[in-house]
């Protein structure tokens, strides 16, 4: 009898030799679920590129000693375990869940007659999945297109992950699906009715001047907002704004789209937040990373670290969980604070040192508003507990 039986733990090692720190972290999983003998359904690992050469043999033997039915993971720049984010050196991060059953599986994408075919779903989905974790690497597989096919054909089903990063070119990133390590594609798990899950998507931005109801725009080019070129809206914004944010708007110009129309008041979280990525002053048109459409409401956005903590506390704070899965910017850790592990330690501390693991993305998975959508700048954040 095993009366400390829990249904998830997690462990972070970073011993630069790969065999002693998988050995570490497998063995405080273990001790962390308890019962050796009920293995876990699900295991993630996720390992910084210091470890890439290993990752074959640190998949093996997580497979030989946890058992896991399923396990998913890759290699990312930086990784998460529990307050802890490694963003130098080498690191493997460890998270395992007596979750009920998962449905793993490998897709790939190629092009074919009938256009961009995606193989490699599994015989049969489940038809009551709590979510999809998905984990593409961003050099072979089209992320946007596939949350375009699931809106269609999985309404309301919450996407989340994010886009290996370890690598910077095509081929450099490894995959983990089970036992298999590939370089290519997407590793995924469907997670059936048997666990909660709870999503939060910390974009850490505030709004900023008014909201404006996009007048004018083809694809992703809007040229007026409520009846001006976009261009004067957004210097008649910053004109207003004090000197510390109109500096923050310099640096990165954003702009969020609402999601739900239908609220009369709107603030953080409430928007799609997407970067301005030119501007044509002859024309007066923005051009946003995003489809946008006539009718919608935009409003501009500023990000800067209190912004970023202040959300994601707000988000998180309050709910409970048993375990969580963190899946960050590449750009945020010490890039975006002053201090190191701030996405772990304030998920962490939140959930009273439940466990929690993750990784730096190139791309952050998560609903806003019931829609999936692939994220930057962000924190995703999925919350477990067994139902």
């Amino acid at each position: 009898m095993y009366p400390m039986t829990k249904a998830f733990a997690a462990a972070l090692s970073e011993h630069p030799n790969a065999a002693v720190a998988t050995g570490d972290v497998v063995g405080r999983v273990l001790e962390g679920l308890g019962d050796p003998d009920l293995p876990p359904d699900l295991a993630l690992v996720f390992v910084t590129p210091a470890h890439v050469p290993e990752v074959h043999e640190i998949v093996a033997t997580v497979n030989a000693t946890l058992r896991p039915t399923a396990m998913l993971g890759c290699a990312a720049v930086s990784v998460v375990g529990g307050e802890r984010e490694v963003e130098r050196g080498p690191a493997i991060s460890l998270w395992a869940g007596r979750t009920g059953p998962v449905t793993p599986f490998h897709l790939e994408a190629s092009n074919s007659p009938d256009g961009l075919a995606i193989t490699g779903w599994p015989d049969s989905v489940p038809e009551n999945a709590s979510a999809l974790l998905l984990i593409p690497d961003p050099f072979s597989f089209p992320t946007d297109e596939l949350l375009r096919r699931l809106e269609d054909d999985r309404p309301g089903m919450p996407v989340v992950g994010g886009m290996a990063s370890a690598a910077r070119a095509p081929g450099g990133n490894r995959l983990v699906i089970d036992d298999r390590v590939v370089t290519g594609g997407a590793v995924g798990a469907f997670l059936g009715p048997e666990v909660d899950v709870t999503t939060v998507v910390s974009q850490g931005c505030r709004p900023v001047g008014s909201p404006f109801v996009i007048t004018r725009a083809e694809h992703n080019i809007v040229y007026e907002l409520a009846g001006r070129p976009a261009v004067e809206r957004l210097q008649e914004v910053a004109a207003a704004l004090s000197d510390d944010d109109r500096e923050l708007l310099a640096d990165m110009v954003q702009i969020g789209r609402v999601i739900d129309e239908s609220k009369l008041d709107f603030g953080p979280g409430d928007f799609l937040v997407r970067q301005v990525v030119g501007a044509d002053p002859n024309s007066g048109a923005l051009r946003i990373g995003d489809i946008v459409e006539v009718g919608s409401t935009a409003q501009f956005q500023v990000r800067d670290a209190s912004s970023a903590d202040q959300d994601l506390r707000r988000m998180v704070g309050g709910r409970t969980a048993e375990a969580a899965l963190v899946f960050t910017c590449n750009g945020r850790g010490t890039h975006l604070f002053p201090e190191a592990h701030h996405d772990a330690m304030v998920v962490s501390e939140s959930l009273g040192g439940a466990p929690v693991a993750g990784m730096f993305c190139a791309g952050e998975l998560g609903p806003i508003g019931g829609r999936n959508f692939m994220h930057g700048f962000t924190a995703s954040v999925v919350l477990l507990s067994k139902g």
